[in-house]
């Protein structure tokens, strides 16, 4: 089953600018819409809808930092027949809207301010598990309302390696941890570049006043995962790393890439 699930969100990567219905999504699972929503949600934590918008939204993140097309244009570019819809719903899912997001870009954002939800706090704390490798890695930790990281998180932590982390303010109700983890070694300066190596999730986490314990194991992203929404990782501009010295001079020219900058 999880070959013919790959293969309908293959088809949702390839086609993000068609009209979709979760017929055609079925048909190419080879499945029958029930069984293949059924099946669909056991693997990857929510519907092919919304797995479909999650693409189309990670795709307009791209073209709106690979590209100088207006973001009417990105829009429909990515499937949307309104341009009201696509900029309200990019916003509440990025953080910030089509246009603030390019323009970040070019400056680096701030660590996210998480939102205040009314009633009582709790923290969840726990261990990060990262598989082997010698990629220096910063983890982004959060706690979101729903199985996509998207929005503002209700906590969040930032590690510069494995380790504990620790949620504080996490309000009574039933939250999703999202974890990914970037490289920190040899930073691409293009901000679309910066994909997560890892990511991870312990799903819900039930919300209480007090401790809640809970670690998370990260694994190399794989199609059954989620784009990530927020905006950061990618335009994460606090104290990205510098190549310093000839050798990395020669190495990034080599490369064809530009001297990194570090944000303020």
């Amino acid at each position: 089953m999880q070959i013919a699930v790959e293969r309908a969100i293959e088809i949702m990567w390839d086609r993000y600018n068609e009209p979709l219905s979760l017929s055609d999504m079925a048909d190419a699972a080879i499945l029958s819409r029930f069984h293949f929503s059924r099946v669909f949600r056991s693997l990857t934590g929510t519907s092919p809808c919304r797995f479909l918008a999650a693409v189309r939204l990670a795709k307009a993140k791209d073209i709106l930092l690979q590209s100088s097309m207006n973001v009417t244009d990105i829009a429909y570019e990515v499937g949307y027949n309104s341009l009201g819809t696509f900029t309200s719903r990019f916003t509440r899912s990025v953080g910030v809207s089509p246009g603030r997001y390019r323009q970040l870009s070019a400056t680096g954002m701030p660590a996210p301010l998480p939102i205040v939800v009314p009633g009582a706090r709790g923290v969840v704390r726990g261990l990060v598990a990262l598989p082997d490798t010698d990629v220096p890695l910063r983890v982004y930790i959060g706690a979101f309302d729903s199985p996509i990281a998207q929005g503002m998180p209700v906590a969040c932590d930032v590690l510069d390696s494995p380790g504990p982390f620790r949620l504080d303010g996490v309000p009574d109700g039933h939250w999703y941890v999202r974890a990914a983890a970037v490289p920190m070694r040899d930073v691409d300066p293009r901000p679309w570049a910066r994909k997560p190596l890892f990511v991870g999730a312990i799903e819900p986490v039930v919300g209480r006043r007090g401790v809640v314990d809970a670690d998370v194991e990260l694994h190399p992203v794989g199609p059954l995962d989620l784009p990530v929404l927020v905006a950061l990782p990618e335009l994460d501009g606090s104290a990205l790393p510098v190549a310093t010295g000839e050798q990395d001079d020669l190495d990034r020219e080599a490369a064809g890439l530009v001297p990194l900058r570090r944000f303020a």
